[in-house]
């Protein structure tokens, strides 16, 4: 029996969740998983090299190859240096800054001393956060710009992933690499190999203006708007799909979307012309899985207006399968009539964690998804 090729679509902590989950699912049903990772980050760490180097932001790809990272103890020493993040260094015989003053600058080496200009106060902090669907880096305070010198803030894995692009001048080579360091079970591409922006109208961004539409620029500030978004596009307008990863869906057996932000992670991939007509023609089946909660981008938003909300973008997809929480779905009747309305049969099962958090269990999602995926094997 041949492997069961599986696309899952996606960027930061949703999508590794549900690799986690399809790990945890490969060796009973022999999966052959594929990652296809938003481009868009321009936050913190990854917003940082994005500016200062060019190139694809490595934050997404970098969660998303960790959590495809294989159990062989130095493989896993790996992915735990790929995740490390720099921290603050305070002023040599100083206490710790808090806040402002000469956070974030590092003693140049032999001196003790430190260099002049502003450090990156609060990086690491921030770059920390998030909730399963989310993305690190929310919060001004967890944000450097591009301005930002030294390590602090960095992901080791990152600057690994900008070294290699900048080497091999390939992304998709880089990320193979990277692959191979950390014993990759399943293969990480970008959605496409040039960086993309995130723009949107979003209605009452300005809280004192509750009716007024405005255009929100950047991934970040569309993923911490308090406003209603509205509509959602891409620049440039129609970026070139990776190949590898049009080719990946047009063999799949299932694509899967979510769980994740769904502005800035999820939708994203419908709005790159190549990826979308791929999806469309692909003779896989779908799957959906669902958030947890409302994130302060899909603030408002239901579990439906979110299924609602990829039929908008591409009205020509069709779904097989959505998976949600029994729980988070609350009354069922109106996700079970979205799903109905893509084609999909409604799945529940218990998958968030256990302490009341909003975060996908790698292990409980996995079990849900086996019989699904295992369906007419």
């Amino acid at each position: 029996m041949t492997a069961t090729r599986v696309v899952a679509f996606g960027g930061g902590h949703g999508l590794s969740a549900s690799l986690r989950a399809l790990r945890r699912c490969a060796p009973e049903l022999d999966l052959d998983i594929t990652a296809v990772v938003t481009v868009g980050d321009d936050g913190g760490s990854s917003g940082r090299l994005r500016a200062e180097r060019g190139g694809l932001p490595p934050g997404d790809l970098r969660q998303a190859l960790v959590a495809l990272a294989g159990d062989h103890p130095a493989t896993r020493r790996s992915a735990k240096l790929f995740q490390h993040r720099y921290a603050e260094v305070p002023p040599a015989g100083g206490p710790a800054p808090a806040g402002g003053g000469t956070a974030g600058r590092l003693p140049v080496s032999g001196t003790g001393r430190t260099p002049s200009g502003p450090g990156p106060a609060g990086v690491a902090g921030g770059a920390a956060g998030g909730v399963a669907g989310g993305r690190a880096g929310a919060g001004a305070a967890g944000r450097a710009g591009p301005e930002a010198g030294g390590l602090a803030g960095h992901a080791v894995g990152n600057l690994v992933l900008c070294g290699l692009m900048e080497l091999l001048g390939d992304p998709v080579a880089a990320l193979e690499h990277a692959g191979a360091m950390l014993g990759a079970v399943g293969r990480v591409l970008p959605m496409s190999c040039e960086p993309v922006g995130i723009e949107a109208r979003v209605r009452g961004a300005d809280p004192s203006r509750p009716a007024e539409v405005r255009t929100i620029t950047g991934q970040h500030q569309v993923a911490v708007t308090t406003g209603r978004v509205e509509s959602l596009r891409l620049t440039p307008a129609a970026p070139e799909a990776c190949p590898q990863a049009v080719a990946a869906i047009g063999a799949a057996d299932w694509l899967i979307f979510g769980p994740g932000s769904w502005y800035t992670s999820v939708l994203p991939h419908l709005l790159v012309p190549q990826l979308a007509a791929a999806i469309v023609a692909s003779p896989a089946r779908r799957l959906v899985t669902l958030n947890l909660a409302a994130e302060k981008e899909t603030s408002g938003l239901s579990q439906a207006d979110h299924l609602a909300a990829l039929r908008s973008y591409l009205p020509e997809l069709r779904v097989d399968r959505v998976v949600a929480d029994s729980k988070a779905a609350g009354d069922p009747e109106p996700v079970e009539r979205a799903a109905e309305s893509l084609g999909a049969r409604l799945v529940l099962a218990p998958v968030a964690v256990t302490d009341g958090t909003p975060r996908h269990d790698p292990a409980a999602l996995g079990a849900a998804l086996v019989p699904v995926l295992g369906a007419d094997r």
